[in-house]
């Protein structure tokens, strides 16, 4: 099976499992989803679903929660890891809104990199997630995946992200990067042996 073929196989296969693709962090506005995706760096999005429902109630916008001290963020967000950390960058980035934005997340990826706790994995996922723009963000589950498919050979998320926006159609990256997220999950976890990962099977199974 070549390359494109196995490319055409995975777009096929997860059209078929994940015809919709629900956004996996709970939001209301492209502020509330960048704060969240923030907060589930190297924690699960279940756990981030679980703390921000008080956190945004106390403070969903960035006037509100500029107003915290930071202890008082942290206390909201204790349960979450790095929660220090996240803390202090959750206030510095509502102020940076304020101060440069009007209070108004931006729409490009280098004044959004530019904000306390946003990486270019964080700013693409607003970027496509909250403002609709094509973007293919990679997590570990994705660069995992597609290692294990052979369609990169790249050594991190970066060269991973280079290499999917080179094999499928810009039309299809803000979906197909979740449904590969959620194939991960469900059939090829990590930690788990792959056994119900069907899709490497079908690959590379004579």
């Amino acid at each position: 099976m070549t390359k494109k073929q196995r490319a055409e196989l995975v777009q096929f296969e997860l059209e078929k499992l994940y015809p919709e693709v629900p956004i996996p962090l709970a939001h209301t506005d492209a502020y509330t989803l960048t704060v969240a995706v923030a907060l589930s760096a190297q924690t699960t999005d279940k756990k981030v679903n679980e703390v921000t429902p008080l956190l945004f109630k106390v403070a969903g916008t960035p006037e509100k929660m500029a107003k915290l001290e930071v202890s008082e963020i942290k206390e909201l967000i204790k349960e979450i890891g790095l929660s220090n950390t996240k803390a202090k960058n959750l206030k510095r980035m509502a102020e940076l809104l304020l101060e440069r934005h009007h209070g108004v997340v931006p729409q490009t990826y280098e004044e959004l990199e530019a904000l306390p706790g946003v990486g270019h994995k964080t700013a693409s996922v607003v970027m496509s997630q909250g403002f609709g723009f094509p973007a293919f963000p990679v997590d570990t589950h994705i660069h995992r995946l597609m290692t294990q498919w052979k369609l990169t050979s790249g050594k991190n998320v970066v060269e991973t992200e280079k290499d999917a926006k080179n094999i499928w159609k810009e039309s299809v990256w803000n979906k197909l990067h979740l449904q590969i997220i959620f194939y991960g999950r469900e059939y090829s976890p990590a930690r788990g042996k792959g056994d119900k990962d069907f899709i490497t099977k079908m690959m590379f199974e004579k």
